[in-house]
This record gives C-alpha cells, structure tokens and sequence, in this order.
C-alpha cells in the first residue's frame, strides 16, 4: 500500500543524508476531546524549539525547494510552538503534534479509506493534481517538476514531501482507519514512532518501516 521511490532516496543521499520512512498504522480509532497536556509536555520536553532543521533544509534545496519561505513541517509546528500558536485540536491531532514537536520529526496523517491504491513518495511530473485551499477557498494545484511529493492513484497528498497536506486524504473526526508517516533523515524513528502508536487509542496500532 506504501512506496518510496529510489530516485527520492538518491537526492537525499547527493545532499548528504539517509532518509527513513516508518508507517504507524491504527485501525478502529477513537478520538474525542483533549486538554492539550500531552502538547504542553512536549514542548517542554523539545529543548530549542526554534532551531533550523538543517537536514530538511538540505534537502529541500536539492529539489528545489526554498525552506526559510516553506520550511518542513516539524519545523514550522515546532517555531509555532516557541511562539505559543499550537491550537489543542483533539486527542488524535494532539498526540501526533505532540510527537512531531517533541522529536523533530515531520508526520502526516492520511485517512487510509479516502486514498486510492499505492500511496508513493516520488519527483513530481508537474501534472498531479493537489486538492488544497488558498485564501479561504478551495483550489486545485499543481506541484513543480521534479519536487518531491506523497500521491496516490488520484493525485498529489502532500506537496514538498512533508510541506502541505491535501484535503481529500486529511483525517476527520469522522476517521478510524488511518496512516501516520513519519520521515526522518539521519536519525533513528523508533522512539518517535513507539510514542506515537502508544498514545493512540485504538484497536490495533502497528508499525512499518517503508525506508
């Protein structure tokens, strides 16, 4: 259900870096409200939270990707948590916030019954359509040739691999079968990945290595 592409590993290995990509998958989901603790803890516990992700900066240049204007996302969550913009959402939002706050790491949830086949990280053709919103309004986009996406058989589901989720595979309040992809370079996912699959409350929570 879940591909990495070699060309997008050999890009991060010309920047200087290996790339890891684990897949936790939680079947029958409860979600409901949160008190933003599990958040609060994190952030405590991040250390510098507004420290460059110099990596992903690598490898955003590589594929042409400008990350002080569109940073990765773990490093634009965590300099939203420095200046104490982190919105307690729910208990599901938190927890994988709290993770990616907590450990640097980039993570996107997809709901696995809205996505259509393989979903694969590869280089953009440019022509795969992006489900997102602009200004308040819903628009379809299109990635540049060559960046590196998330898509399935239907289109683009993350734009400049971790930057900006698309609408029709985000996760609702109505969700309970999903992914949550967690991207790393240079370092060792599993903690990430066992705190994430520990505060989930569901029916079975299993964890992949895709990378």
């Amino acid at each position: 259900m879940f591909a990495i592409a070699d060309e997008v590993l050999d890009l991060c290995r010309s920047a200087g870096h290996e790339a890891t990509v684990l897949a936790v998958l939680a079947d029958g989901l409860r979600n409901g409200p949160s008190d933003g603790a599990v958040l609060h803890q994190a952030i405590k516990d991040a250390g510098d939270l507004t420290a460059p992700l110099e990596a992903w900066r690598d490898v955003y240049r590589a594929f042409g990707a400008k990350p002080q204007r569109t940073p990765c996302s773990a490093e634009a969550l965590r300099k939203r948590a420095a200046r104490g913009d982190v919105p307690v959402v729910d208990r599901l939002v938190d927890a994988y916030n709290a993770v990616s706050i907590r450990f640097a790491v980039p993570i996107g949830g997809e709901d696995r019954a809205a996505l259509a086949g393989v979903e694969r990280l590869v280089r953009a053709a440019g022509d795969e359509p992006f489900d997102t919103v602009k200004e308040g309004a819903p628009v379809v986009e299109t990635p540049e040739p060559g960046e590196v996406i998330w898509r399935d058989d239907l289109g683009v589901t993350c734009r400049r691999w971790n930057w900006r989720q698309g609408r029709r595979t985000a996760i609702t309040a109505a969700t309970t079968s999903a992914v949550f992809l967690l991207e790393g370079l240079d370092t060792d996912l599993t903690p990430a990945a066992t705190m994430l699959a520990e505060l989930i409350d569901a029916d079975s929570v299993t964890i992949e290595r895709l990378s």
